[in-house]
């Protein structure tokens, strides 16, 4: 990763003065233009004393490119201090924005949109640079409180709101479920099963949506990060009286047979179709073609446990735009007061207008023309129910998906869901008691080996190569996916193009196989490879064999069945010879004859075969 300090800020120059003037605010809003640096340097350009002209990069999604064209220019015309950007606008999705800034901070764009749940690793990578006071002011004051505080990490602010629009509701088939049902999770069950149509929400295999339950009974996971973006505590209680009372509900769905963990709109047109998809604003088109005049859309509905109901919660999210750390103040100014023009209400309406982009300011939330979307409307319903989506641990999100599958499973009984909740608090707080090996240790995970993206595999550093891990041996089938990560978390995790963040590595063949994986120091990169039948994972033959006594480990290759491993080399060996086969080039695990070597019995030349589920060894 490319960081470089600064070693000073050019917060003197004519430039400056004449944005901010003696006693005014700086042009970024904050009066203070000690804000415009930080820990990383953009490419600092040499112009005249005065001269305001920037060249500059943006990144915003593909839709999104013309607009941000247009609107740049709109802001060369209209800003009164003579600014003025050549913008190179490039089509780079929310997701890929910050993997790529984290990768190389000095070589990012200078402005660029990015989800909201990337703020804590953009801040911790130095790609971030922090709003002044009256700049974090003026936007927490003209846009939504959820928005505004996922652009905030402690009391500092370092990114704009653009939308509010990452949230989800429900979509119903009027035809089954009547206006009347839709604020009772239980009438709309009933109406399902009546009708011999599906409930879709995906409470199998994601938290985000797991969570409206628990959000709808006061429960709270509350993240706290440093001042650099590093987790530090939680407050969680979903494990609470509370928690019990949100489980009752959620085993009411998860286990009615109509019930589909899914959030995909294309359900409606399932060989058993669903009269109910929970999912988002992103589904809209696709739920209006199949249902046409039935569809309806409604804000989530309650569900009542021992005669008291409770408003299903959930989950709103947005996206953010940054600014990347300049060295030139002037220049820094200058980025955060276009950066303040993209996500006024005017450019939010633009984009609304387009794209479609549900707006975080509160007059364009307020608007006939938002209010009239269907799919925003109810997000606007769901919202005093819903919780800001702010930063959350990358680990939590494994954890907490499979309290769905927990609650299912169990008998129902208030004990039954307790060890559930106690199960997820206990690996919450682990979180927190890691030791540093712990945080730094790789493993792999994905959907294989009958698991699905909820078991980590542990992998083994090879102090003889560096910087290289090794899984264990893995039975793997064709279509099987999977990631390496660090820490037990998404923080640091690689795919199959070696970048952070890059696609699942998927399986071509069936086979036993041992996972490898080799990074570079500061784990930007990692290499995956996939080893079938391969010795790496540590089981060696040593003794008084091929000229060595006792100093020399000779390399077992692991066998089809997964179990049985043979020597790499044939050895010629007499009668009276004796070995051993161990693991991992140590004493800790270690087999021969029973407790003693091995005793070859006549002379030959063999190869040696283990069989690692019994500890037997025999000679071919």
């Amino acid at each position: 990763m490319k960081k470089k300090l600064l070693a000073t800020l050019l917060v003197a120059t004519l430039a400056i003065a004449s944005l901010a003037g003696c006693g005014k605010k700086s042009a970024d809003g904050s009066g203070s233009p000690a804000d415009t640096g930080s820990k990383n340097n953009a490419t600092t350009e040499t112009k005249a004393e005065g001269d305001l002209s920037f060249n500059i990069t943006v990144w915003v999604p593909e839709l999104a490119v013309d607009l941000t064209k247009s609107q740049i220019e709109a802001f060369n015309a209209s800003n009164p201090d003579g600014i003025n950007f050549t913008a190179t606008v490039e089509a780079v999705s929310e997701a890929d924005s910050a993997t790529t800034m984290i990768t190389d901070v000095e070589s990012g764009a200078d402005i660029f949109f990015f989800a909201q749940d990337q703020a804590a690793r953009l801040i911790q990578s130095g790609g971030l640079s922090k709003l002044g006071i009256q700049a974090a002011e003026s936007v927490s004051a003209a846009n939504a409180a959820g928005v505004v505080s996922a652009c905030m990490s402690g009391e500092d602010m370092y990114a704009y709101p653009l939308t509010a629009d990452n949230g989800y509701f429900m979509y119903y088939d009027k035809s089954v479920v009547p206006e009347a049902d839709i604020d009772s999770l239980e009438a709309i069950i009933a109406d399902c099963e009546a009708a011999g149509r599906t409930f879709c929400m995906e409470t199998d295999t994601s938290a985000w949506y797991i969570a409206s339950f628990f959000f709808g009974t006061g429960c709270v996971s509350d993240w706290e990060t440093d001042e650099d973006g590093a987790f530090i505590s939680v407050n969680d209680t979903f494990n609470s009286d509370k928690g019990l009372i949100a489980a009752k509900g959620l085993y009411k769905l998860q286990t009615s047979p109509i019930h589909v963990s899914s959030s995909q709109g294309s359900e409606f047109d399932a060989a058993v179709p669903a009269a109910v998809v929970v999912t988002g604003t992103w589904d809209y088109n696709t739920v209006s073609d199949i249902l046409g005049e039935n569809m309806g859309v409604a804000d989530l509905p309650c569900f009542a446990v021992d005669g008291a109901s409770y408003h299903m919660g959930s989950y709103n999210g947005c996206k953010l735009l940054g600014v990347k750390p300049q060295s030139d103040a002037a220049r820094s100014a200058s980025l955060h007061k276009l950066a303040q023009y993209l996500v006024s209400e005017e450019a939010q309406m633009d984009r609304f207008n387009e794209l479609a982009w549900g707006p975080a300011n509160l007059n364009a939330q307020a608007s006939d023309a938002v209010q009239a979307n269907p799919g925003l409307a109810a997000l606007l319903e769901q919202a005093p129910y819903s919780i800001p989506q702010g930063q959350i641990h990358g680990s939590w999100w494994d954890i907490a998906k499979v309290i769905g599958t927990d609650v299912g499973e169990s008998d129902g009984s208030d004990e039954g869901l307790k060890a559930a909740l106690q199960k997820y608090e206990d690996t919450i707080s682990a979180l927190f008691n890691m030791t540093s090996d712990e945080k730094e240790a790789m493993s792999v995970i994905g959907a294989l080996c009958g698991t699905s993206w909820d078991t980590d595999f542990p992998m083994t550093r090879s102090a003889e190569i560096g910087a290289f891990y090794y899984s264990d041996v893995l039975e793997l089938k064709a279509g099987d996916e999977f990631k390496c990560r660090m820490g037990a978390s998404w923080d640091v995790n690689f795919g199959a193009d070696g970048a952070l963040d890059g696609p699942n590595v998927v399986v071509e063949e069936d086979g036993f196989y041992v996972i490898k994986l080799a990074v570079n120091d500061d784990k930007t990169e990692g290499i995956i490879t996939l080893e079938k039948n391969s010795y790496v994972n540590g089981w060696t033959v040593i003794g008084v064999v091929a000229g060595s006594n006792w100093d020399a480990d000779f390399e077992m290759a692991v066998q089809d069945d997964g179990t049985t491993y043979k020597s790499v080399d044939t050895f010629d060996m007499t009668a009276g010879t004796e070995f051993k086969v161990r693991q991992g080039h140590n004493w800790d695990v270690s087999y021969g004859d029973g407790t003693e070597n091995f005793v070859v019995e006549a002379d030959g030349t063999y190869t040696v075969v283990f069989d690692s589920t019994t500890g037997t060894i025999t000679l071919e």
